[in-house]
């Protein structure tokens, strides 16, 4: 018998959005200590391009650890290079708001995507917001919200959504972290 997950794989390829050279599959809390080595190779490496120094130092130690929420969500994905298992993306989505837990009927909330800093340019993180828009179609999305980082927007520009503005995200009670609240139709 055919997982669901080997069948969305499996739909995906059709569609010609995945390479060969890596497979998506919904993360599990055991991918915790690989997904944060992954957060710790991309954010370090992207973000100062869009973010001065005294800003990172505050936020990367939070944005590098996985959040073991999404990895039980069961709407949290990796992307792992075939010849070794590296992992190499992660991203999905969930029904509540980051930060508050609100959720509003028929949208949904992009989290936490990542693509190596190696593999970036090979369609990792397009696999994976197909992968989550098919997913939050099934249940019932009709519109995506994400807060993107300043460095991210061209990339969430590029899969359709649109700026609505720009804000500053809480991340605890001593940091506001300069974001783009994005927003984009579900098909």
């Amino acid at each position: 018998m055919v997982s669901q997950t080997e069948r969305n794989r499996t739909r995906v390829r059709r569609r010609g959005q995945m390479p060969s050279d890596f497979t998506v599959r919904v993360a599990t809390p055991e991918d915790e200590p690989r997904v944060s080595e992954l957060l710790r190779s991309c954010y370090p490496a992207l973000l100062p391009k869009a973010y001065d120094e005294a800003i990172l130092v505050m936020a990367l130690p939070m944005m590098t650890r996985a959040n073991p929420a999404l990895l039980s969500s069961g709407t949290y994905y990796v992307a792992a290079a075939q010849e070794c298992g590296l992992l190499v993306g992660c991203g999905g989505w969930t029904r509540e708001r980051p930060g508050t837990g609100e959720i509003e009927p028929g949208l949904a909330h992009i989290r936490h995507f990542a693509t190596h800093p190696e593999w970036l340019g090979r369609g990792i993180g397009r696999a994976i917001y197909t992968q989550s828009e098919m997913d939050a179609r099934a249940n019932g999305t009709r519109r995506f919200e994400c807060y993107a980082s300043l460095n991210a927007e061209g990339f969430y520009e590029a899969l359709g959504f649109r700026t609505l503005q720009y804000i500053d995200v809480a991340m605890g009670p001593q940091l506001k972290f300069p974001s783009v609240l994005m927003q984009r139709p579900v098909f």
